[in-house]
């Protein structure tokens, strides 16, 4: 594919993602993280790297990593969006302790689960199940450094949307999560 192709096939991929995150968003009352998600996407130094690398059928940041052996366009993208846990990886206080997941507010992490849903049915198109997003999940658990509590609201939703489906989780999301009623 040339690059004009790339770009507008990239262009197109993001904005449908995009959609879809606001879109759940929005389901779920998080109007502004709606309107928020992802715009640094659509930076020089993150879409170039999409222009470059666009495959279609997964991250074009996954490509440059194979590549160069980091992905400069995922490094400038989780400093910039608060709705990964890789934003939130610090220097304990403990510094002997190392680097470790801070608990991130309820509402990223709703929106985490937001994108990983748009991204499993944007990636798994037709095939796309609710089981899609706890099935990639599972892939990635043992690697990620996120904070216990994190982790647990996280795996909690997406078992309930593998379960029960988009409406009754996202009306736990609504009613329970985001309104306060569930602590950490």
């Amino acid at each position: 594919m040339n690059r004009l192709k790339n770009g507008w096939n990239h262009f197109r991929t993001i904005t449908k993602h995009k959609r879809a995150v606001m879109q759940g968003c929005f389901k779920v009352g998080l109007y502004r993280q709606g309107l928020m998600h992802d715009l640094s996407k659509y930076t020089p130094e993150e879409f170039r790297t999409g222009v470059l690398y666009f495959q279609g059928n997964r991250s074009p940041n996954a490509a440059e990593k194979e590549e160069l052996g980091y992905s400069r366009a995922w490094l400038h993208h989780k400093g910039r969006n608060k709705h990964h846990y890789e934003y939130w990886i610090d220097l304990a206080v403990d510094k002997s302790r190392g680097l470790q997941g801070m608990k991130m507010p309820v509402r990223y992490v709703v929106e985490m689960f937001m994108d990983r849903v748009a991204a499993s049915k944007i990636y798994a198109k037709e095939d796309y199940t609710d089981s899609h997003p706890l099935n990639y999940y599972k892939k990635s658990r043992k690697y990620m450094t996120i904070h216990p509590d994190s982790r647990k609201l996280l795996e909690r939703l997406l078992i309930m949307l593998s379960r029960y489906g988009e409406e009754k989780t996202f009306a736990y999301i609504r009613t329970f999560v985001l309104s306060g009623k569930y602590k950490y």
